[in-house]
Formats: C-alpha cells, structure tokens, sequence
C-alpha cells in the first residue's frame, strides 16, 4: 500500500500515472488528428511508458504502439489517416450498435441509453474536483476519455500535495480508489476487450491494451479488486 512507499517512489508512481492516464484520456477523447498523432511518432512517446511498465498488458500494448510508429515515421499517409478515422467512428461513432461504446452508462442501460444515473454520478466526482467538461449537458459526462483524463487530474494533485508537504495526499488517494471503484473498473476492461477485438488498426488496438495494463496498474498499486470482463 502507498504507505509502504517512500516519497521518492510515490513521486514516481504520481507522475507516471498522471502522464499516461493523461494521454489516453486525450488520445481516446478527441477526433483523430493528424498533427498530433505524427508528433507522437516523431517525439517516440510509446518508447517508454512512465507507469506499469512491468504490467504485461502494457509491454503488449507498447509493442502494437511502437510497431505503428515505426511504420509511419516517415509520415502517416493520407490512407492511414483514413484508416485510422474509419477504425475510430466504426468502433465508437457508427449509426446502429457499435462495438465498443465509449459511454459509461451503455453498460449498465439494457437499452443502451446515455445520459443514465451514471452519468450524472461522474459529473459529481468532477465538479467535487472543480472540473466541468467542455461539452456539458451536450455530450455525457460518463466518456471513457474524459474518465482516464480525471484520473490523470487526481494523480497531478496528489503529486502537488506530496511536493507541496499537505494533508491532502491520502483524501486525493481515497478519490482515486473509490472512483476507480465505483467507475472505470466497473466498466473500462470491458471496453478495452471490445476494442481490441474489433479494431482493425494497430494505433487502436495498441491503446485499448495500454488502457486496461493502466488500470490494472493503477488497481495494484492502490490495492483494487479488478473486476471481470463483463462482454468478450
């Protein structure tokens, strides 16, 4: 448990965790873009992964991730492009029942509904932590993105506490554990399953099995039952 861990390590576990949930929440949030996506490539992001790296799921999906980059260093092609966009609204837009919904309350809504119970029960966790999302009562609070990203916003202020030396630092913990809890585990490694069943890209694929190796990090390390996959 984290007070096994000395501050050195803490600090460590902090920052890595608020890097990568911090860009899986902003790769799995946002519309594919192009100058982004290459500049991931040219800077080698998926080189080194900052937290849980021992995590298998994780070597798999750094592996997917780094294969990509290697084949468009020199530029992703107009095709991959399309292709990338095409695997994005097939898996998560697409008119009709898609493969991996990214909204939380699909899960739980035999109907598939958004704008469910769990919905507004995430926007509470945000606005406990004074965060609102852009696109609020437009889009539901409840997207997988957007809950990675929260996440990432817990370990930031954690790690603030811990270098600023507040009391903080164990209620900023407990959130971690009870929204991971009550949340994301509850329903994510669903989502990571489905995704990397039905994506036809490595870029998709690579981050649906580094999403589930981060939270399954994440659960080890602040001692969370992960939940079975609810659909394979």
């Amino acid at each position: 448990m984290e007070q096994c861990i000395d501050r050195e390590e803490l600090s460590a576990v902090l920052m890595g965790e608020m890097l990568l949930f911090g860009l899986l929440g902003k790769a799995l949030y946002s519309q594919p873009d192009r100058a982004w996506l290459q500049s991931l490539i040219d800077e080698d992001v998926f080189s080194e992964i900052p937290f849980g790296s021992d995590q298998a799921d994780i070597a798999n999906g750094q592996k997917l991730l780094t294969r990509w980059c290697e084949r468009n260093r020199s530029g992703l092609s107009e095709q991959v492009f399309l292709d990338i966009q095409a695997d994005n609204a097939r898996l998560f837009i697409g008119t009709g029942r898609v493969p991996a919904p990214v909204w939380e309350s699909v899960y739980f809504s035999e109907s598939r509904m958004v704008f469910q119970e769990e919905t507004l029960q995430v926007r509470k966790w945000y606005r406990r932590f004074n965060l609102e999302p852009e696109k609020l009562n437009s889009e539901p609070d409840d997207h997988i993105g957007l809950e990675m990203a929260f996440v990432s916003h817990l370990a930031k202020l954690g790690l603030q506490e811990l270098e600023q030396g507040g009391n903080g630092l164990e209620e900023l913990l407990a959130a971690q554990r009870e929204f991971m809890s009550s949340h994301l585990l509850r329903w994510a490694p669903t989502w990571c399953a489905q995704v990397a069943q039905h994506a036809k890209t490595d870029l998709y694929r690579g981050l649906a099995w580094l999403t589930i190796g981060a939270l399954r990090a994440t659960a080890d390390w602040l001692e969370i039952e992960v939940p079975a996959v609810l659909v394979k």
